[in-house]
């Protein structure tokens, strides 16, 4: 059997690391065309603007909201206007996939910045294209991974503790999603099965989470940066970015694409839905008891969801479920590398007993977090 890993070519982490991006940005083009999300925008646009002056030409374009093919396709003509030699994209994970999905169509290299660390984005030869109205539409698989991603811990320090959070919700899913790849030798991002590397990786990643997930959330409630910080932030972002990408996914991804399409779940984060797609995939897959014990707790530790109310779904009907689970096992569908057949009604009932779990822990112990 061959197996297949890729990578990004270049890793930068640190409290202070923003400061190298004009440096490393040289490596790779001297015209930057920078898309960057609003609030990095407002928060960090006069460091940018000392940084590239240093390098050459630049210019900074606001991303607007979605990562959809109309806004792929605007600042893409906006870039080639600018005769960009290199994209730099700066924000959280929807400006991020943008960038590399314009970097692609005008086959330029691309420098990924994020200032979150709310998903496993940064890393991977993937954009998640949604609709205009924030709707999944499908994943657009690019050639190659990022060029450079580089992270200030700092930066992320600052923001909400709800976005590490997050990016914790996705990172959490990795191993297990892995594991179930690992179990069907289904392929990954490659289109062939994941190496021992990833596996392995994968599951640094959920034990760092484990181990230091809630020390993180502290030090990030405070803004400063700490061993269990700067180790939960590189879980989130390239752990979590090599494991999900060459271990593969499964069915709490998908189970977060169907959540997608009920407007009451749009104002969430990509990784509190993949949180309780996880929880689901759990029973769906019959782990066993202690394991479903442990990932509830390090939820309600951190503050992930565990139940419907949680993702906006207090009182959904069972149309609206079956609405999600169809489009969780629509053909071609990352469910379907769970080592069983799965059919809707089978996520459906994982689904409505993850959240009946969740109500249950927290109607016995209601003090907990989350």
């Amino acid at each position: 059997m061959i197996s297949t890993a890729i990578f990004p070519s270049r890793y930068v982490q640190g409290d202070g690391a923003l400061e190298l991006l004009g440096t490393e940005v040289q490596r790779l083009g001297s015209s930057v065309y920078v898309v960057i999300d609003g609030f990095a925008h407002s928060a960090f646009g006069a460091d940018l603007t000392r940084i590239f002056s240093k390098v050459g030409p630049f210019q900074i374009e606001p991303f607007q909201a979605e990562c959809s093919d109309e806004e792929i396709e605007r600042l893409s003509k906006l870039a080639q206007d600018a005769t960009a030699d290199v994209i730099v994209g700066i924000g959280g994970g929807k400006a991020l996939d943008t960038a590399k999905a314009v970097a692609h169509h005008l086959r330029l290299p691309v420098a990924i910045v994020p200032t979150l660390a709310s998903t496993d984005a940064p890393c991977s030869a993937l954009s998640v294209v949604y609709t205009p109205e924030g709707a999944f539409k499908r994943y657009l698989v690019l050639p190659k991974n990022p060029d450079l991603v580089l992270v200030d811990s700092g930066i992320v320090a600052k923001a909400p503790v709800r976005y590490l959070v997050s990016g914790m919700g996705d990172a959490l899913a990795t191993w297990f999603e892995a594991e179930d790849c690992r179990a069907t030798r289904a392929a990954n991002m490659t289109g062939r099965p994941g190496p021992m590397t990833s596996h392995g990786l994968a599951r640094l990643c959920f034990d760092c989470l484990i181990e230091q997930g809630a020390m993180a959330c502290t030090a990030c409630g405070e803004g400063v940066v700490v061993p269990a910080l700067d180790n939960v932030v590189e879980a989130n972002t390239l752990l979590s970015g090599l494991g999900f990408e060459s271990g593969g996914l499964a069915a709490a991804h998908a189970i977060h694409n169907g959540l997608t399409t009920l407007d009451e779940t749009h104002h969430y984060y990509h990784g509190e839905k993949v949180a309780f797609g996880l929880l689901s995939q759990l029973w769906l897959t019959g782990r066993p008891r202690a394991v479903i014990d442990q990932v509830y707790s390090f939820c309600r530790s951190v503050g992930l969801p565990t139940t419907f109310g949680q993702i906006g779904l207090a009182g959904v009907s069972d149309t609206q479920l079956e609405q999600v689970a169809e489009r969780a096992c629509a053909a071609g569908e990352t469910i379907h590398n769970t080592p069983f057949a799965v059919t809707p009604p089978m996520v459906v009932a994982a689904m409505k007993v993850a959240d009946a779990e969740g109500r249950r822990l927290a109607a016995a112990s209601p003090d907990r977090r989350g």
